[in-house]
């Protein structure tokens, strides 16, 4: 979920934290400093007593106030004052306005890495300070390094991250028409006919939201046309006219072009918003719309806020199965960026890279971190456990949100660009051809070449 995409994805998504009880204390922070920290911190802090420092975010409701806390702990110890600043979904005109009337706030957190580069060209972006840039070395795998790095220097830090290569199953569903937890592309498709034999409609997709279609389409591409050629077609050095692209919307017709597999059909997969998809999946477990739902870790907010599921019983997860030879693994993000120089911000950047502040924000659930260092034990339940695994177990084996690192005119526009270009393929699967056209003629003007 992009910021109209992935923060209106989360946003939507992350409507409340996981209601499940802790397991586990924190790995990295304080034992008298709050924030539900251990009895060692990992980074020092300098005292802050006085200053007062501003941290934007899109994030709103439950979410928010779990960020508070990573805050909370930042003011306990060093003794500063911050303030959350909401921005709205639109974080770069937001931020934009704030920089142009020389009022920025001192830290913020961009959700797209498109911003991110757009901002270090217009020098609105301060580098990391070395003691970030320590925790950043330490804590992080070189992928989510230079995803927060533009034209050789270091901006930012990945402080949430996002699994979207997720596959939820209804427990009951699965069980009753005798299927597993398919590890390849053709033997999912063969369990999907298997549950539609069944009596059950098999997936449910949430296709008027046009950005869960991109992220099936760049999961089985990237997975089918290997991480090389994913780069060439996220920066338009390929055209989505070229036989990697064709070969993936082909992957993907084999699914869109029978009707029998999708929740309503096409039709019904096209007027459904993706928190429908989940409660399709979820909510009425005697007779469920759909026995599986794609789509990131965020999916298990939904689960727990508008069904009456139980991740882990009733409601079990696993990976994209793998079109390739591999299983693929998209990711969205949040990184923190500075805005403002400064002695607050840089031990607000070096607090967001550390262990310490990743491990009060995995206590409240609904969070994933790419942070390698933190203990898994910090996360509420299982399922979160296996996500955040397969996340930082891929080491540098990840591919970013394609559609994230897009222009927005062609990959977060509602109607426009390539969220239109596959909702109009989801309708008419059998035209690749005409797909691959509209997709190029939107991306060319996007990107102006």
């Amino acid at each position: 979920m992009r910021t109209g995409r992935t923060a209106t994805r989360t946003a939507t998504a992350v409507a409340a934290a996981l209601a499940l009880s802790l397991t586990a204390a924190c790995s990295g922070d304080g034992g008298d400093d709050g924030g539900g920290a251990s009895d060692k911190h990992t980074v020092k802090l300098p005292d802050l007593s006085g200053e007062k420092i501003q941290v934007a975010a899109v994030w709103t409701g439950p979410e928010e106030e779990n960020f508070r806390k990573v805050l909370d702990e930042f003011e306990s110890r060093t003794g500063a004052e911050v303030e959350f600043v909401p921005t709205g979904d639109n974080v770069a005109t937001f931020l934009g306005s704030k920089i142009g009337g020389g009022a920025p706030p001192d830290v913020a957190m961009l959700p797209q890495v498109g911003v991110l580069r757009q901002f270090a060209e217009k020098k609105w972006l301060k580098p990391l300070p070395a003691a970030a840039k320590q925790q950043l070395n330490k804590n992080f795998s070189k992928g989510w390094q230079d995803l927060g790095a533009h034209d050789g220097t270091q901006y930012g830090v990945y402080f949430k991250a996002a699994n979207k290569s997720l596959m939820w199953y209804n427990t009951a569903a699965y069980a009753a028409a005798g299927v597993g937890e398919a590890k390849t592309w053709d033997a999912y498709l063969k369990d999907l006919e298997t549950i539609s034999d069944s009596g059950v409609e098999p997936v449910s997709v949430g296709g008027a939201d046009g950005w869960t279609l991109t992220d099936w389409f760049e999961n089985i591409y990237l997975s089918q046309a290997g991480p090389e050629k994913y780069d060439q077609l996220a920066a338009h050095e390929i055209k989505w006219t070229d036989p990697s692209v064709k070969r993936a919307l082909t992957t993907l017709g084999q699914l869109f072009g029978n009707d029998l597999l999708l929740s309503g059909g096409n039709e019904g997969a096209l007027q459904t918003p993706f928190p429908e998809s989940v409660t399709k999946t979820f909510a009425d477990f005697d007779a469920p719309e759909a026995a599986v739902v794609f789509e990131a870790d965020f999916v298990g907010v939904n689960v727990t806020n508008d069904t009456k599921a139980e991740i882990g019983e009733d409601v079990k997860v696993f990976p994209f199965p793998r079109v390739g030879a591999k299983e693929p693994v998209v990711t969205g993000g949040d990184v923190a960026v500075g805005l403002k120089d400064g002695k607050a911000a840089q031990a607000m950047l070096t607090f967001l890279a550390s262990t310490d502040a990743a491990a009060v924000m995995a206590e409240q659930g609904g969070f994933i971190s790419p942070n390698k260092e933190l203990d898994r034990a910090n996360y509420p339940n299982d399922v979160q456990r296996e996500i955040a695994k397969a996340l930082t177990d891929a080491g540098d084996d990840f591919r970013f949100d394609m559609s994230d690192q897009a222009p927005a005119a062609f990959g977060g526009t509602k109607g426009e660009g390539e969220w239109k270009a596959l909702q109009d393929f989801l309708k008419n699967p059998d035209d690749v051809a005409g797909a691959q056209r509209a997709l190029e003629a939107s991306a060319a003007k996007a990107f102006e070449n």
